[in-house]
């Protein structure tokens, strides 16, 4: 398995917007392969002195941080449907992006087991 790993700050008032615009990129990035998305919003994220979610993403008074995982067969395959994805501009962007896209962070990561 391959993980693709999004840490997103996202108004709180756009939680619904973010849904929505969750379930249409699910649906594109599963006709291309992924296996599973799970889209977790912020509960539980505590602060830390040096590093944390937060400062990760330089969230903002009223943003929640939204964890995205991506799960893809492995690595060859993410990247050969990514770039699918740009030649058919399966990936363009209808409306506005329910937060600050320039903030969020990203990395892929091989699982080294999965339960």
């Amino acid at each position: 398995m391959y993980l693709a790993v999004l840490v997103i700050p996202v108004p709180e008032t756009n939680l619904e917007a973010y849904k929505a615009w969750a379930k249409n990129s699910e649906a594109i990035f599963k006709r291309y392969g992924c296996l599973d998305i799970m889209d977790a919003w912020q509960d539980f994220v505590p602060r830390g002195r040096q590093t944390d979610f937060y400062k990760a993403v330089d969230a903002q008074e009223g943003e929640k941080v939204v964890v995205s995982i991506q799960v893809w067969p492995d690595k060859g395959t993410m990247f050969a449907s990514e770039q699918r994805m740009h030649e058919d501009n399966a990936l363009g962007v209808e409306g506005v992006i329910p937060f600050d896209a320039s903030r969020l962070i990203t990395g892929c990561f091989e699982s080294l087991f999965n339960l």
